[in-house]
């Protein structure tokens, strides 16, 4: 992961009210292996955590000059420490107004994945914890606690500057339960919301469902396609990358690699190409599936409870809402 640029600043901001004191630093930091494995462990803390957001900036303006700020720097006109030392500024300023939260270290790196250029921004604090030293004393220890890791965005610099019709090229942690605790740092990035990322993760869940439906698939097939979607899914949420919906119906299907990205479009569910995974919504998907003479079962574990009731006791499920198909086929038996 080579780090093109790197820099912390620390905002001093007391619970009580008391104004925010900034403490910028006036240079990058210089490379070292501390600052790759924290860059590191920030990225892997940032992937697993659920809840994120994905959007694109709002137009520049006075009440969001962020990625005006920031195309300067890409372009040359600012270093990347003047970028650093502009923005956090106006982090000191909206942090005060919204008088939400206290300080800490805010990082800004600009780094590589791949062939993408990043840029993640997070605010950053310590944990007090315990060290044993070389001559085995046992003495306090002060150490970044990234997973607890509340306010932070990360940037696809590469997409932003070269797909124009992109909105999912920002990514953000949401404030648990709809709190405003984070807007004011959404609100500094300057993002609006382009992607629904549980809801495209639904969506695409119902259609991979009709699509196992509409293929009649024998009940191994479908839990070996069902599991090859989920951890496609979460591996590229462990990176902090959205799903390829091309990509993914090849991997369903290697035999007939359009099946399933076909049956998307023609369907028309609204899916975006590429679609972030949300790992609440994933990790609630789970298929049951079972078949006997004469008999097949197969739903969604989100039913159960809701549409389905199984009685162990008596062996029995009870299913509400039959689909229209069937119950149609029901009243013309005779």
């Amino acid at each position: 992961m080579p780090i093109r640029h790197c820099i912390v600043h620390l905002i001093d901001k007391k619970p009580d009210g008391t104004p925010a004191v900034l403490h910028a630093r006036d240079s990058e930091l210089a490379e070292s292996s501390a600052i790759e494995n924290m860059l590191a462990d920030l990225n892997e803390s940032y992937n697993a955590k659920q809840g994120k957001a994905w959007g694109f900036f709002h137009a520049e303006s006075g009440a969001h000059p962020f990625s005006g700020w920031l195309k300067e720097y890409l372009e040359g006109g600012k270093d990347f420490t003047a970028f650093s030392r502009v923005a956090v500024e106006h982090l000191q300023k909206l942090m005060e107004e919204s008088n939400l939260s206290v300080g800490g270290h805010v990082l800004f790196a600009h780094y590589q994945q791949g062939m993408t250029d990043y840029l993640a921004i997070a605010l950053l604090h310590h944990s007090e914890g315990v060290a044993v030293t070389d001559q085995l004393d046992v003495t306090p220890s002060r150490h970044l606690d990234l997973g607890q890791l509340h306010l932070a965005a990360r940037i696809n610099v590469s997409e932003w500057q070269n797909n124009k019709q992109s909105k999912q090229y920002i990514s953000f942690i949401k404030g648990k339960n709809g709190k405003k605790v984070s807007e004011y740092f959404r609100d500094f990035i300057g993002c609006q919301e382009g992607v629904d990322g549980p809801g495209e993760t639904r969506t695409l869940l119902k259609a991979f469902s009709d699509f196992v439906e509409s293929e009649d698939l024998p009940e191994e097939s479908a839990r070996e396609k069902t599991k090859t979607l989920v951890d496609y899914a979460s591996s590229q949420a462990k990176l902090g990358e959205p799903m390829g919906l091309e990509e993914l119906s090849e991997l369903i299907d290697e035999e007939r690699p359009k099946a399933f990205y076909d049956h998307i479009r023609n369907k028309d569910y609204g899916l975006s190409p590429e679609i972030p995974a949300d790992k609440r919504t994933l990790n609630q998907f789970r298929r049951f599936t079972g078949r006997a003479e004469g008999l097949s079962i197969s739903f969604e574990a989100h039913l159960l409870g809701s549409k389905i009731e199984y009685d162990e006791e008596a062996g029995t499920l009870i299913i509400k809402g039959l689909p229209t198909q069937l119950t149609d086929q029901l009243k013309r038996r005779n």
